[in-house]
């Protein structure tokens, strides 16, 4: 059986999880503290970041996108018969999500709106792109779940965790990937591909008094896609 070696509250590592709860792929999962990385770890991670994933023949492999690769060569696809043109689109639709994973991590840090709005306007111009690529659903590519909805749930799935907490709704104007949103909650995977305190442990982290979310947030100062981004890391 394979093994994850995950944070707890890492996106990269939600993908990757989720991706195989998606395909009925078994797996074991241990977690480490970044703060603290074990030494057998560092021997195993090139990067000395998550997610890893040991082969049932002891080797390791790491980076996200190359995990996702690797699981899909192995195992049955989630959309058959796609053409080469399709795969390729997939994997940029899905890079599109992979890229703002970091860029949600700083946003939802910030200690102030001015700070959040700033450093969301990254992540609404790639809303904004999605939201222009669904169709009627219920999944990017209609009917049937893909990868691209495996490489966007964690970023709705944090989505929707702080709208829960503060009434801040990251998705408000656009009523597609809100709609995709929904959805793909519906599937249990976002759930089953978190460990039990994950609500807990995000909420601590991105959600406590420090953060302007955390906070409530003030919902009758309406959001400013106007200002610039900025990056942080939330994986180390």
């Amino acid at each position: 059986m394979i093994k994850i070696v995950s944070f707890k509250i890492c996106p990269f590592v939600q993908r990757v999880t989720a991706m195989l709860e998606a395909k009925g792929v078994p797996y074991d999962i241990e977690y480490i503290q970044l703060s603290d990385k074990p030494a057998w770890f560092l021997n195993l991670s090139p990067t000395g970041q998550v997610p890893l994933l040991v082969t049932g023949g002891g080797r390791a492999l790491f980076e996200s996108d190359a995990i996702v690769e690797y699981i899909d060569e192995t195992t049955a696809p989630l959309q058959n018969e796609l053409s080469p043109e399709d795969r390729a689109i997939s994997r940029a639709w899905s890079y599109q999500a992979t890229k703002h994973y970091l860029v949600q991590c700083s946003s939802m840090q910030s200690s102030t709106k001015a700070v959040f709005d700033e450093r969301m306007v990254k992540m609404n111009k790639a809303i904004e792109k999605v939201e222009g690529q669904l169709g009627d659903g219920p999944y990017f590519s209609g009917d049937t779940l893909g990868n691209v909805d495996i490489a966007w749930l964690p970023l709705l799935h944090r989505a929707a965790l702080v709208e829960g907490h503060s009434g801040h709704d990251i998705l408000s104007g656009f009523p597609k990937t809100k709609a995709w949103q929904r959805a793909l909650l519906a599937t249990g995977i976002a759930e089953a591909s978190v460990p039990e305190d994950f609500s807990d442990r995000f909420a601590d982290f991105y959600l406590a008094e420090r953060t302007w979310l955390g906070r409530g947030a003030n919902l009758n100062e309406a959001p400013n896609h106007s200002a610039k981004s900025e990056v942080s890391s939330c994986c180390g």
